[in-house]
Formats: structure tokens, C-alpha cells, sequence
């Protein structure tokens, strides 16, 4: 009986040609970096196949990085797509595309582009609102600008990593409402936050705002985000500025960025606005909606904790990158910006452990003990699928990230 071709993938697998997410891997064999395109349970070489098949895109995937693809804009994402689907389906590249396969656990894989800036944002009313009513009880739960632009921060792009790279916990200052001053230490409210991040391929003019409908124009694709938060060292000095040495220590990525032609399907509309948008931000006539329709799981050492989803959130990757340039800040390729925490209506929809645990008054049970915060030797793995056509579903890989002690005691 012949053996399988690793391109016949089964049916129902997410990972399948409708799919097609692109990352950057190395072998043990050779330690170069190369574009790969996941297929199944395996990677392409993306690059050694164009340059088997005499493809005009091998100079493009034969980079050590996605960032010349995500420069070569919309028109190029494009038609490497409908290349690389050829490759995987058509059984007449089967011969040359083969040779260049490899399973997925023989390969390392590596940050897929090169960070240019990173942007966070405050996305999900729900996560909102419960982090109004955990710090400000006795007022608004949302501040009275909330609803009418997406709220975000500047990031440390320098500290973006890949899934699977330890997170060291971090050290800082911190003090309680009945402290009578701040001490220096670890974190002991470490956190996640469940977010989607998006990277941005073509760059854009200084001055130039970007509009609304040219999202798909500048955007490449979507991937998984935890961005790690240090809750107490974050309280202390969040005021009045806002977020810094709270979250720069690490935000962890998927190794894996899904094109937004893939997510076609999962397009869904964002929730009624309770206010009118200033124009730039009005997606009402917009010809797609803007919302994303995925499926994301939060788990703790192995064990499900949480369900948060993606079509809840009340801004857009679309108006956060319109608001992102409003002011005339330009794009960069490689620039990644986050979804800020996606949390749900429902308590096991709930995106961090600030909101699961209700800033520590509520213990999570885990099988191997409870938990307020994360402890070292923890691991948080975030998983997420999207619906596709007919039926299907397109993977979104995973970010995973363990906890390991302090260095600075």
C-alpha cells in the first residue's frame, strides 16, 4: 500500500490549504532561518519549493524573515498565496513540492518578522468593565472616553517573543493602598492577557492618516498575543501616565501569522455603538464588517480555564488602526499592535486572571491547587480557531510561555 503524501491532509484538519499560516523556522541540520508555510502536521520550505518550481516569488520566500513579503503589499500577499495553494494542491507539483516538507516537530520555530513598533489597545467593553469595577467600585465602570475612541498604549517592541520562550518573572516596585511606602521585588500578581495582535506589512507616508478602508491594504495578517502583566508593579505606577515596566518585560506571540484572506469567513459585525463616531472612526457603511470571529481558549497548565471570544469586541483592528495614525504617525512593516484583553459577557469568557479571579478574591481550582496569579513553573498556553468555508476551520496555532523565578531578588 503506497504511503500518504504529507499533502493530503485530513479532512477537517484546520490546517489545511484553506488556511496556509507562514512563519520561520530552522532545522537542527541548519541553523539558517527560512519562510515556512504550515500544511497539516508539517512545514514547507517555502522558499526551496519556489525555487524547485522556477516560481517568480522565490526571492520573496527565500528570506530568513516575513519582511520582505509583508512589504511587497497587498497585490504580492496575494498572488504568493495563490501560488502557494497550487503548490499543496495541485498533484502535479507532488514531485517537487515534497522534497521540500518537513514535520513539524523536527523544525524550530523562530519570531516570524522583525518588530518594528508595538502598539496595545483596550478593545473588549466587557474586560473593561470588569477592570472598572475590581479598581473603581463606587464609580463609572468606564471612563467617559471609552466608547468614543479605542483606547491603547505605547509598547517595548524589543521584548516581543516567540511562543514556547520563558517568561522571566519580573522584578519591580509595588505598593498596596495600606502600604505605608513601595517596596522592590517580584511581581506576586503575575498575569496573562488573551489578545489578538496583527502585523502590519505596507508601511505608510508621515502625516498621512490611514483611513478605515484601507485596513486590508496595510495589514498582513493576525496571530495570537499573551501580553504578560505585572498587576501590582502596573497598579503603583500606572498614574498618571499609564502602563510601563507593568507589561514591558515580555509579550508573547504565535509562531504562526494567518493571512487575512484566510479569516474571509470569520468576518462578523462588531456590537451596536451606543454613541455616533467622529467620521474616521464610523464603520457603519463599510462594505465588510470589521469584526473577527475567533475562538480562543485560555489554559493553565494544561487545564481550560477560560473561553474568551473575539466577536465581542466593540473595536475593530480596522478603527484601532485608523485612531493608531489619526494624528499622522506613520506605519511601519513589521509594526504588531494587540487587541488588548478579550473578555466575554460570561465569567469563563473572562481573558486574564485579573477578571477570573477577581483581583485575587476568588481562587481558580487547578488540578494541581488553586491559583489567584500565576505561579513559577506555570505554563499558559492560548489556542484559537476561526470559522472557514464549508464547514471548516482555520487554525490559529497557539502561544505558550512558562514562568521561571526572578533574577533580580
Amino acid at each position: 500500500m503506497p504511503q500518504q503524501s504529507p499533502l493530503e491532509v485530513p479532512e477537517g484538519d484546520p490546517f489545511g490549504p484553506h488556511n496556509l499560516p507562514y512563519g520561520v523556522f530552522s532545522t537542527a541540520g541548519e541553523s539558517r532561518r527560512r519562510i515556512g508555510v504550515r500544511i497539516g502536521g508539517h512545514v514547507l520550505d517555502a522558499g526551496a519549493a519556489a525555487a524547485a518550481l522556477g516560481s517568480p516569488y522565490a526571492g520573496l520566500l527565500g528570506q530568513s524573515s516575513l519582511n520582505p513579503l509583508l512589504a511587497a503589499g497587498r497585490t504580492a500577499w496575494r498572488d504568493v498565496r495563490r501560488a502557494l495553494t497550487a503548490w499543496v494542491t495541485d498533484p502535479g507539483h507532488r514531485p517537487t513540492v515534497e522534497p521540500h516538507l518537513l514535520p513539524l516537530d523536527e523544525v524550530e520555530l523562530h519570531l516570524p518578522y522583525e518588530v518594528a513598533d508595538y502598539v496595545d489597545f483596550y478593545a473588549s467593553e466587557h474586560h473593561a468593565t470588569n477592570v472598572g469595577r475590581i479598581f473603581r467600585p463606587d464609580g463609572d465602570a468606564l471612563t467617559p472616553n471609552w466608547k468614543h475612541l479605542p483606547i491603547g498604549y505605547h509598547g517595548r517592541s524589543g521584548t516581543i517573543v516567540v511562543s514556547g520562550t520563558d517568561v522571566v518573572r519580573p522584578s519591580g516596585q509595588r505598593k498596596a493602598p495600606t502600604d505605608p511606602a513601595p517596596v522592590f521585588g517580584p511581581s506576586v500578581k503575575l498575569d496573562i492577557e488573551a489578545e489578538v495582535g496583527f502585523v502590519v506589512g505596507t508601511p505608510s507616508e508621515l502625516g498621512r492618516p490611514v483611513g478605515l478602508g484601507e485596513f486590508e491594504d496595510h495589514v498582513f495578517g493576525l496571530f495570537l498575543l499573551n501580553d504578560w502583566s505585572a498587576r501590582d508593579i502596573q497598579a503603583w505606577e500606572y498614574v498618571p501616565l499609564g502602563p510601563f515596566l507593568g507589561k514591558s518585560f515580555a509579550t508573547s506571540v504565535s509562531a504562526w501569522v494567518t493571512p487575512l484572506e484566510a479569516l474571509d469567513a470569520a468576518r462578523v459585525a462588531p456590537p451596536a455603538r451606543d454613541f455616533p463616531l467622529l467620521p474616521y472612526l464610523d464603520d457603519s457603511a463599510a462594505e465588510r464588517p470589521g469584526g473577527f470571529d475567533l475562538r480562543i481558549t485560555v489554559s493553565i497548565n494544561g487545564q481550560e480555564v477560560a473561553q474568551p471570544p473575539f466577536a465581542s469586541m466593540y473595536w475593530t483592528a480596522a478603527q484601532q488602526l485608523a485612531h493608531m495614525t489619526v494624528n499622522g504617525a506613520s506605519l511601519r512593516t513589521g509594526d504588531v499592535y494587540g487587541s488588548g484583553t478579550v473578555s466575554g459577557p460570561e465569567t469563563g469568557q473572562r481573558g486574564s486572571l485579573l477578571e477570573l479571579t477577581w483581583n485575587g478574591r476568588d481562587a481558580i481550582e487547578l488540578a494541581d491547587g488553586k491559583r489567584t496569579f500565576l505561579e513559577d513553573g506555570d505554563t499558559v498556553t492560548l489556542t484559537a480557531w476561526a470559522p472557514g468555508t464549508d464547514g471548516t476551520r482555520v487554525g490559529l496555532g497557539e502561544v505558550t510561555g512558562r514562568i521561571v523565578g526572578s533574577r533580580q531578588e
